[in-house]
């Protein structure tokens, strides 16, 4: 008999999680609570209670070579940052590909999961659904993915703004945020200098009197366009790219001389990524301000003295919180938006590891290949074909990495889940089986080899091998370029285009990653001498180089 599953969401970690149990033989059944796919990224002008609402003009941080699924690449003719509803499109694309809708039940509100009586023997789950008429309905499931995210519940700080109740002007949280028009020649404070609140700033600083962006701490400012005008998360590869550092990124533009530079080290806090802040900032249509410390009616003093008057607006751009008030409340706690979980997927108390959640992570970088990632992992799990440690061994895992998180980030609850993209992907591919190999790369397919060391580190990557392998997944690695620089050649040019400076250098670094790794072999496995002969793979590599630039 095919295990049930039920998944909790139906955005872009439950359309995953849907298409993995259906790779695994499991039985899903997905319940969103509204009337639609998307989650965070589709578009409503009235914001619904209890979940994330975006504004009107998102556009996603990571490229679409980044943030796609790892076996269904973006169409190449998107362009590289998608706005949200060509982010809707690509979902609508994946569903119907894999189809997956047929498995979500929608306007189902999920109101209980508690684990069944015989819990220890079945690890089964009793789920409670409500649908939009009040009918309630119980289900039992063996295993439960929840798949909310964590842009819940809005985070307003009204207690840290002394005044705000007699605030003659309007105020609310930037899920409430559409559009700029209705607020044209009005005076606005942002606060919050998150990706919210920069996009936030920068697009009603086009049509306002003046906009002032409130930050206690600053923020570095990171861009989406990168080297040569590729995609900023190009430059991130296992090389660890030393390319984003503090003086790089002040050549851009310098952040102290902007009123933006922080105490804080560069990715010790999570950056904002924001193309065109600098150039609002330079034309005062923004002008940077420290922490409020006080309202009097349509007046707001910040904490260096300064008052600014007639304000008609304050936007709260202070993130959310989360919570899983459908489980058990000491099955899951929340405090501080800190959960206690086995690589922010599995509660470690657990009898049996039926439970997990999907997506209750921030990185610097897209979620949607993490949480495909989590999922392939969490099915096999739920199959007993991968086993989890031992509650010890999760406990100290959990503890080790909040005392990592502890000393490298800024205290704040935008902290308390913040993963390594490459790295954190690696830990669940390789539980996985999935994680590549580069010496088997090196020794098979030198080709894809140096894209996979040297280039963008995409999630291709995740299905060369093990469980879940994709066929098409060399091809995509090997055409990643491609598709990247032809959404941007919309017009033909009889031009040449210039030599790419970086060329060389790059070059330099996988010859000299080529000759390292000939050289280990060579001397830990001599057998090898005359199959690795450097003329041979020399010709091997060749053919594939240019295709990293």
């Amino acid at each position: 008999m095919s295990r049930r599953v039920c998944v909790i969401g139906g955005g872009s970690s439950g359309l995953t999680s849907i298409k993995c149990c259906l790779d695994e033989g499991l039985e899903p059944t997905c319940f969103e609570s509204s009337d639609d796919i998307g989650g965070l990224w589709r578009f409503k002008e009235n914001p619904e209670a209890d979940r994330a609402s975006i504004y009107h003009s998102v556009i996603i941080n990571t490229s679409k070579e980044m943030m796609c699924f790892s076996d269904f690449p973006i169409p190449a003719h998107f362009p590289n940052y998608m706005h949200n509803s060509l982010i809707m499109d690509y979902f609508r694309m994946y569903a119907e590909h894999f189809q997956l809708t047929k498995h979500i039940r929608f306007q189902i509100r999920v109101l209980q999961v508690k684990p069944r009586p015989d819990f220890s023997r079945s690890g089964q789950w009793d789920v409670e659904t409500e649908n939009k008429k009040g009918e309630k309905e119980k289900h039992i499931f063996d295993a439960v993915m929840i798949c909310i995210g964590h842009h819940c519940h809005p985070n307003l700080p009204l207690h840290d703004f002394p005044g705000i109740d007699k605030f003659k002007g309007q105020y609310f949280h930037s899920r409430d945020y559409k559009t700029a028009e209705e607020w044209r020649g009005k005076r606005v404070v942002v606060i919050g200098i998150g990706n919210s609140g920069g996009d936030i700033a920068v697009e009603l600083s086009r049509v306002t009197k003046q906009v002032f962006l409130s930050t206690r701490r600053g923020a570095w400012i990171l861009n989406r366009v990168g080297q040569q005008g590729v995609p900023m998360d190009f430059q991130l590869n296992r090389l660890k790219n030393p390319s984003l550092t503090k003086n790089k990124i002040n050549q851009r533009f310098n952040h102290s001389l902007y009123s933006l530079q922080p105490k804080h080290r560069l990715f010790s806090q999570h950056p904002t990524v924001n193309d065109e802040l600098p150039n609002r900032i330079l034309s005062g249509t923004v002008q940077v301000k420290p922490n409020i410390r006080r309202l009097q009616g349509s007046s707001i003093e910040f904490d260096d003295g300064t008052v600014e008057d007639n304000i008609d607006l304050v936007v709260f751009a202070t993130g959310y919180n989360f919570s899983f008030p459908f489980l058990p409340s000491n099955m899951l706690p929340v405090s501080g938006n800190k959960a206690n979980l086995y690589k922010y997927m599995f509660p470690p108390g657990l009898e049996r590891p039926t439970l997990v959640v999907i997506g209750l992570v921030q990185p610097l970088g897209a979620i949607m290949p993490i949480s495909e990632m989590q999922a392939r992992w969490a099915t096999r799990v739920f199959k007993g074909l991968n086993k989890l440690p031992s509650m010890d061994c999760m406990l100290k895992d959990i503890k080790h990495k909040e005392e990592t998180i502890a000393k490298r980030y800024v205290t704040s609850q935008r902290h308390t889940i913040q993963v390594e993209y490459i790295d954190y992907m690696d830990q669940i591919a390789y539980q996985v089986g999935a994680r590549p190999s580069l010496l088997g790369l090196f020794l098979r397919d030198p080709g894809v080899w140096l894209c996979v060391l040297l280039g963008p580190c995409t999630p291709y990557q995740y299905r060369l091998r093990g469980p879940g392998q994709w066929d098409g997944a060399r091809q995509a690695i090997l055409t990643t370029w491609d598709r990247m620089a032809g959404a941007l050649k919309t017009r033909p040019s009889d031009i040449p285009e210039p030599k790419q400076s970086s060329l060389l250098l790059t070059l330099t670094v996988g010859a000299a990653a080529l000759a390292l790794g000939y050289y280990w072999n060579i001397h830990n496995h001599p057998s090898l001498l005359i199959a690795l002969d450097p003329t041979t793979w020399q010709d091997k590599i060749k053919p594939y180089l240019p295709v990293l630039w």
